[in-house]
């Protein structure tokens, strides 16, 4: 490749940690979804499903392994618990509710 293809080509430049970079990027990249960092204190549906039974409210003191809710999935029923003692800041569903998955659940602090 001698300097003249060098023009030819489309460089986009990104900026990583304030050191800007020349490169190649595919549309596909451009068009990717950004990542967005996990917030641990939100319960998600990890499968859809309808919610059986509710068994916190909002403000109820828990502790790690209490169970939150079951939710009925494929003929299984899924204990949602606790990762951690805290308390209730919101619930998302009621008793008898579908949901999709990556839904919110329940919400702690």
């Amino acid at each position: 490749m001698d300097k003249n293809d060098d023009k030819k080509i489309r460089y986009t430049t990104i900026n990583i940690d304030g050191v800007k970079y020349r490169t190649l990027l595919t549309e596909k990249f451009k068009k990717r979804v950004p990542y967005v960092e996990t917030n641990l204190n939100i319960m998600r549906a990890f499968i859809p499903g309808t919610i059986v039974e509710v068994f916190v409210k909002e403000g109820k003191k828990v502790k790690e392994g209490d169970t939150l809710l079951i939710l009925e999935a494929m003929k299984m029923r899924n204990l949602v618990q606790a990762p951690y003692s805290g308390s209730i800041k919101k619930l998302y569903v009621n008793s008898g509710d579908l949901v999709s998955k990556n839904q919110a659940l329940v919400e702690m602090e």
